[in-house]
C-alpha cells in the first residue's frame, strides 16, 4: 500500500478542473512541460535560498495534481503521444532530481548521501518503465513511489522551514530512503518478472 494507490480518488477530485483544462484547448503535453520548469525553477530558487523550504510542501501537491491532471488529459481526452510517452517519463525524472537536489545544501546532509538518493529515484522508475519491454504494465509498486516520496520530503521540508528537525537525525534520514528505494527497485523488478514470467 502506497500513496499511488490513492490515485483514483484523488483524480476524482480533479476530474472537472480536467474538463476545464480540455475545453480551454490546454494540452497534455502543455502541462507536463510546465510542470517540470516549476519544478527545476523551484529547485533552484531552494539552493541558493533555504528560507523558502516553506514553499516546497504546497508545491508537491501541486505538482501531483498537475501529473495526474495532464496523464487524464491524454487518457480520456485522446491526447496521447508518442513525445507525450517520453515527456511524461523523463521530466519526472528531471523534477524529482531538481526538487531533492536543494538538501544537499543543508548542513549535516551532504552531497553524497542526495546525490545518492536522486540515482536511486530514477533507478526505481526506469524499473518500472522497463517492465513493459518485458510485456508486463508499467510498475509502481512501492514501497518508496515518487508520491511517498514527495510526501516525505514535503514533511522534511515543512520540519526544516519550523525548526523542527535537528541535525543529528539528518544524518541519517537520507541513507534510510536509500535504502527504502533499493527495495523498491527490487520490488518493481520482482513483480515485473511475475507478471511476464515468460519473457526474458
Amino acid at each position: 500500500m502506497t500513496i499511488y494507490d490513492l490515485k483514483p480518488r484523488f483524480q476524482a477530485l480533479l476530474r472537472p478542473l480536467v474538463r476545464a483544462f480540455a475545453k480551454a484547448g490546454i494540452t497534455a503535453n502543455a502541462v507536463t512541460a510546465f510542470t517540470c520548469v516549476l519544478s527545476v525553477g523551484l529547485g533552484i530558487a531552494l539552493c541558493f535560498r533555504q528560507d523558502l523550504f516553506y514553499l516546497l510542501p504546497p508545491f508537491l501537491f501541486v505538482r501531483m495534481a498537475l501529473n495526474a491532471i495532464d496523464g487524464m488529459l491524454a487518457k480520456e481526452f485522446g491526447q496521447k503521444s508518442r513525445l507525450g510517452a517520453f515527456l511524461n517519463e523523463l521530466t519526472d525524472v528531471v523534477s524529482d532530481a531538481a526538487l531533492a537536489l536543494p538538501f544537499a545544501f543543508l548542513p549535516h546532509v551532504g552531497w553524497i548521501p542526495v546525490t545518492v538518493f536522486i540515482l536511486l529515484a530514477a533507478l526505481t522508475e526506469m524499473a518500472g518503465v522497463v517492465a513493459q519491454s518485458i510485456g508486463a504494465s508499467r510498475r509502481y509498486d512501492g514501497p518508496f513511489g515518487k508520491s511517498d516520496r514527495a510526501f516525505v520530503l514535503g514533511a522534511l521540508a515543512l520540519a526544516l522551514a519550523l525548526g523542527f528537525v535537528p541535525a543529528p537525525p539528518l544524518r541519517f534520514l537520507f541513507p534510510i530512503l536509500c535504502v527504502l528505494l533499493v527495495l523498491t527497485t527490487v520490488n518493481r523488478v520482482r513483480r515485473a518478472l511475475q507478471e511476464a514470467p515468460e519473457a526474458r
